[in-house]
């Protein structure tokens, strides 16, 4: 069974110095290189505030190590704990 998901909700809490982003399980799998556009262009974290990207494809997680706990916190309080991945409009095409 396929599941077809254009915009999937991300749920975000924080370790130390680590945002983790929690994708909804049912949702098709991310690529690397959209995790990697998705923290630029929707989170808009600079490369220098990021140490350091793991994908847990199978809990589908993602761990953005950053350079202090006040980045972190920013983006919490920023997004409210949540924000929404909208796949590629190309991956979803008929």
């Amino acid at each position: 069974m396929q599941v077809n998901h254009s915009e999937v909700n991300v749920n975000m809490t924080e370790r130390l110095n680590i945002l983790v982003c929690t994708f909804d399980p049912a949702s098709p799998r991310i690529t690397a290189y959209d995790i990697h556009e998705w923290i630029y262009s929707t989170l808009r974290l600079p490369d220098s505030e990021v140490n350091m990207i793991q994908i847990d494809r199978i809990k589908r997680q993602v761990f953005i190590k950053m350079t202090n706990i006040e980045k972190v916190q920013a983006v919490i309080n920023a997004t409210g704990g949540e924000i929404d991945y909208t796949y590629p409009k190309e991956k979803y095409r008929h």
